[in-house]
Order: C-alpha cells, then sequence, then structure tokens
C-alpha cells in the first residue's frame, strides 16, 4: 500500500499526486475479489434501483451504505463492554476495536459529506424518494444483515465489508478512467480542512477510491484475526 505517512487505524494516509496516480494503476491492474452471494445481491439491486452507469449520486449511495458496517460492530463492541468491563485486557481490546471502526465510519461520512457538497454545487435535483427513502432502506438491511453475521461469526461481516470496499475502490478509479476532465477541474471544498486537500477532482476521487482500498485490505486482515475470537 502506497503512503506518505503512517496511517492510524481506520484512518487511511493522504497522498500526494504521484502517489495517486501509482495507486489508481494498481487498483486498475488488479483483479477484483471473488465477491460472496450476499454482495452480488447488493450490487444488483444498486444496479437496477440505480442503473450500471457511474454517477456521483450513486457513488452518494455507496457511501450511505459503506458507514453501515463499522455502525454495526461498533455496537456490537459497546454491548461487549459492558459484560466485560471488569476483564481489563479485554474491555481494552474491545475498546481498540470500537475505536477503530469509529475511525472508519468518519472516513466514510467525509466522502458522503463531500459528494453531496459536490451535488449541490453541480445544480442536480435529485429524486428523494429513489435517493434518500430507498438508500436508508437498504443501509437498514444491511446493518441488521452486517449485525447478524458478525454475532454469528465475525469474519462472516468481515468477508461481507472487504467485498464492499474492493467493489467501491475499484469503481471509484474507474469513474476517475471516465472523466479525464476532472484533471484539470481543482478541488474545493468547505470539507478540506478536515479530508485533505487536492489540486483536482481526479484526485479526490482517486483519494476515496484509497481509502476504500485501506478499508478492505484491514477487513481482510480481520479475517484472520478476529478481534473477538
Amino acid at each position: 500500500m502506497v503512503a506518505t505517512n503512517e496511517a492510524v487505524a481506520g484512518r487511511p494516509p493522504h497522498l500526494e499526486h504521484d502517489q495517486l496516480l501509482q495507486a489508481h494503476a494498481e487498483t486498475l491492474a488488479a483483479a477484483r475479489r471473488r465477491y460472496g452471494v450476499l454482495a452480488r445481491i447488493l450490487f444488483v439491486t444498486l444496479d437496477t434501483l440505480y442503473g450500471k452507469h457511474r454517477t456521483i449520486s450513486k457513488f452518494k449511495v455507496l457511501e450511505l451504505v459503506a458507514r453501515v458496517p463499522y455502525q454495526s460492530w461498533e455496537q456490537i463492541a459497546y454491548i461487549a463492554i459492558t459484560h466485560v468491563h471488569n476483564r481489563t485486557k479485554l474491555a481494552r481490546k474491545i475498546y481498540d476495536q470500537v475505536r477503530h471502526s469509529r475511525e472508519q465510519q468518519d472516513n466514510e461520512q467525509w466522502h458522503l459529506l463531500i459528494l453531496e457538497e459536490l451535488i449541490a454545487e453541480s445544480g442536480n435535483r435529485e429524486n428523494h424518494f429513489y435517493y434518500f427513502w430507498i438508500p436508508q432502506a437498504i443501509a437498514m438491511v444491511y446493518y441488521q444483515i452486517s449485525w447478524l453475521l458478525f454475532v454469528i461469526k465475525p469474519k462472516w461481516s468481515y468477508m461481507l465489508n472487504a467485498d464492499f470496499e474492493d467493489h467501491a475502490e475499484h469503481e471509484y478509479m474507474l469513474l476517475v478512467e471516465e472523466h479525464p476532465e476532472w484533471e484539470d477541474i481543482p478541488f474545493r471544498s468547505d470539507f478540506a480542512a478536515d479530508y485533505g486537500s487536492f489540486d483536482s477532482l481526479a484526485d479526490l476521487f482517486r483519494q476515496i477510491g484509497h481509502d476504500e482500498r485501506v478499508h478492505k485490505e484491514e477487513s481482510i486482515a480481520l479475517l484472520a484475526n478476529s478481534r473477538f475470537s
């Protein structure tokens, strides 16, 4: 993984332009994961509802859903802490998972806010039913699935998230490929101080794609070493 600095757990590193170009090329050259049944159902559902064409509005829906597994893991971790608070080492281990999940949620939240900002600036009017209520319903179902899988076997929930993040990583990098004009459009945002500054919209979306790769790799690492097993 290319990085300019060591990443805090759950918080991907901010990459410079040359590193973003390299990350972009690496993703395009890499094969996608062999997605599980639940992930494939989710992707087909999104394509059916929002079309296969890559749009910023569709990616906003992806980001609404992307936060969900981390929210479910955090909630489960808080419940676990109440049962093991007198076992200091285990409680600390679980708390570290809470903090890790929160960092990942925050990163996905910045993605969502930036996408919403770009949509507002574009003047495009979204159908409220399709781009608010339906995504909320999808997120609610996805939350329950992520929660249930984690309760039954944490590795299953991590695997589903790795599939989702891999899909998002590739989709973002392909989106950049489809918009060469973004190389010459500067990135200006009220959230730049929080998320990061970039020379162009192309680099912004490369960074988001790389963030998704980092989250994917973290979930893959957890597959071999569940923090609650």
